[in-house]
C-alpha cells in the first residue's frame, strides 16, 4: 500500500501554482524552436547518414532558418508595443519648422489646428483601421495603393492618403519661401508651361476651381498614356513632362502613378482662420511667400532616379522574356540516349 501525505495531495490537486503557466508560443516561435532543436541534434550526432543531419546540412534548411528568424524579427520590430499590446505604427510627423515659423502668412493658430487636430486625427484613425490587418506592416505609400484598390476605394484609403498629403504639404513650404525656381526645374517649367508665369496661372486655376475640398498638385508625369497601371510601349524623353492637376477629397497623384512635386491643401480648414473664405488670397500667398522651390527640385531629382531604376528593371525583364521566346534550332532539340549506343548482340 502506498501512503501519500495530506500536504502532497493538496499541492497536487487543490493548491494553485505559485508561478502561473506561461502563454503558449506562437506558431512562428514553435517552428523556430523546432529548427533550433534540430540544429542541436545535428551538432551532437555522429551518424552522417541520418536524415535529419542530411537535411540540416542542405542550403534549403539554411535559407528556411534565416527566413523564419528574419520574418519573426521584422514582425516584432515593425510594430509598437504599448502596455503589452501590439498596435500599428503610423506616426504623426511634425512640420520641418516651428509652428509659428510661417507667420504672418500662415499663423501658429492655423498650424496648431490643422496639424495638431486634423492631421493627428487622420493618423489616429488610420492606426485604428489597420491594426491587426495585413496593412499594418506596409509603408504608407503601399497602404494608399492597396486601399485605393483601382478606384474601388477601401475604408483605410481616405485616412492613409490624408496622412501622406499633409506630410507632403508641410514639406512643400518653408519660412521665407516663394520666389522663382532655377536650374532644370525652371527649364522644364518653361518647356511644359511656356514660362514660370504660365505655371503659376495653371496652378492658381486648378486650386481655385477645385470644387469643395481637395488639393492642387504639380506633378511629374512619367508616361504620356493616361491609362492607370499601363506601361508605355515606346517610352522616350518626350513622354516625361510636368503637369498641374487637381484632386477631390483625399485623392493624390500617387494613384495615377504620377510623381508629386508640390501640393496645396484647399480644404477650407487649411485657410479659414487666416483668410476666412478668401481662397484666392490664400493661394497667391502660398505661391508668393511660402512654397519651397528647393524641395520641389529635390523631388524632381528623386523622381528621375526612381524612373531610371524602373527602366533598368523593365529592360532586364524584357531581355529575359526575349531569351524565353527564342526558338531553339533543330540541332538543339536533339538529345543523346542509351538507345544510340545499343548494339544488337545477334549481329
Amino acid at each position: 500500500m502506498i501512503f501519500i501525505e495530506h500536504n502532497t495531495i493538496n499541492a497536487l490537486f487543490f493548491e494553485k501554482p505559485k508561478n502561473p503557466p506561461k502563454p503558449h508560443p506562437s506558431p512562428t516561435q514553435l517552428i523556430i524552436i523546432l529548427l533550433q532543436s534540430l540544429l542541436v541534434m545535428a551538432s551532437v550526432t555522429t551518424i552522417a547518414s541520418h536524415p535529419t543531419s542530411a537535411f540540416i546540412s542542405t542550403p534549403e534548411f539554411s535559407r528556411l532558418s534565416q527566413s523564419l528568424h528574419s520574418s519573426h524579427r521584422q514582425r516584432r520590430c515593425s510594430r509598437k508595443s504599448v502596455c503589452g499590446t501590439i498596435s500599428a505604427s503610423i506616426d504623426l510627423k511634425p512640420p520641418p519648422y516651428a509652428l509659428n515659423a510661417l507667420e504672418p502668412h500662415m499663423s501658429k493658430e492655423t498650424l496648431e489646428y490643422h496639424w495638431g487636430k486634423h492631421h493627428r486625427g487622420y493618423v489616429n484613425n488610420l492606426n485604428k483601421q489597420i491594426e491587426g490587418t495585413e496593412l499594418d506592416e506596409m509603408s504608407l505609400e503601399s497602404i494608399i495603393s492597396a486601399s485605393y484598390n483601382k478606384g474601388d476605394i477601401l475604408p483605410a484609403f481616405n485616412n492613409a492618403a490624408q496622412v501622406w498629403n499633409h506630410e507632403f504639404f508641410w514639406e512643400s513650404m518653408k519660412p521665407g519661401g516663394g520666389g522663382k525656381p532655377s536650374g532644370e526645374l525652371l527649364e522644364l517649367i518653361n518647356r511644359d508651361f511656356g514660362s514660370f508665369e504660365g505655371l503659376i496661372h495653371e496652378f492658381k486655376l486648378a486650386a481655385t476651381t477645385q470644387f469643395g475640398s481637395g488639393w492642387a498638385w504639380l506633378a511629374y508625369k512619367e508616361h504620356k498614356l493616361d491609362i492607370p497601371n499601363a506601361r508605355n510601349p515606346r517610352p522616350s524623353e518626350e513622354d516625361r513632362k510636368l503637369v498641374v492637376v487637381k484632386s477631390p477629397n483625399a485623392i493624390n497623384p500617387l494613384v495615377w502613378e504620377y510623381h508629386p512635386l508640390l501640393t496645396l491643401d484647399v480644404w477650407e480648414h487649411a485657410y479659414y482662420l487666416d483668410y476666412e473664405n478668401r481662397r484666392t488670397d490664400y493661394i497667391s500667398t502660398f505661391l508668393n511667400k511660402l512654397v519651397s522651390w528647393e524641395t520641389v527640385s529635390s523631388r524632381l531629382e528623386a523622381a528621375k532616379v526612381l524612373i531610371a531604376e524602373r527602366e533598368r528593371e523593365m529592360a532586364e525583364i524584357d531581355a529575359i522574356d526575349e531569351m524565353d521566346t527564342i526558338e531553339p534550332e533543330d540541332g538543339d532539340m536533339y538529345f543523346g540516349s542509351d538507345a544510340d549506343e545499343f548494339v544488337d548482340e545477334d549481329e
